[in-house]
């Protein structure tokens, strides 16, 4: 129960110290990019959306229970977005080997990819520097985000998803609040 009450605490202590951007907004053009999956294996996003319509979600790591809920439940119901004709991506500013991890605790089987350099992440302007407050906060519980995202150091996406169509944003959900997430079906409802 003490483990509870100090997520809570951290969640808060987050959530009012951190500055958060706006992320790109419904008709914007969705910026293209070429990042490699867990597999190696290389995703260009105006490829893919030539086939498919893109949902694509960015989560924070494999350390947060937010996003690993969110992408088990994506995984779990991934026959109801391929059946509207979409697919998913999700992308994290984690090192490949937790990338690794995610896939481990959710059984994902869409791509993940690594935003080296957190380029994709600006693009879409989602990424954000968490403050010194809370980096010292996390670190007591064992969360050190230079660890976690090498290069990408103490920076961490807002928990935002897109759907991508023919180029477009056509659906956002973005909320500076990372205990909020869209469920499955009403992203499906916007397929």
């Amino acid at each position: 129960m003490k483990l509870v009450f100090t997520i809570l605490y951290l969640v808060t202590s987050f959530i009012a110290t951190a500055q958060q951007p706006a992320g790109l907004p419904v008709g914007a053009a969705a910026p293209d990019f070429t990042l490699n999956d867990q597999s190696g294996k290389s995703f260009q996003l105006k490829q893919t959306n030539q086939e498919k319509t893109v949902v694509l979600i960015f989560y924070r790591g494999q350390w947060c229970p937010y996003c690993s809920k969110q992408i088990k439940g994506l995984q779990d119901s991934m026959q109801l977005i391929a059946d509207k004709g979409a697919t998913v991506v999700a992308i994290t500013p984690e090192i490949p080997a937790n990338v690794q991890k995610t896939i481990e605790k959710t059984k994902a089987a869409f791509p993940i990819l690594t935003d080296e350099g957190l380029k994709v992440m600006n693009q879409y302007k989602v990424a954000f520097a968490v403050d010194e407050k809370t980096i010292e906060r996390y670190k007591r519980f064992n969360i050190d985000f230079n660890e976690a995202n090498g290069a990408n150091g103490t920076n961490l996406p807002v928990p935002a998803v897109y759907i991508i169509r023919n180029g477009k944003i056509v659906w956002r959900y973005f909320d500076a609040d990372y205990r909020k997430r869209p469920s499955v079906n009403e992203i499906a409802a916007q397929l």
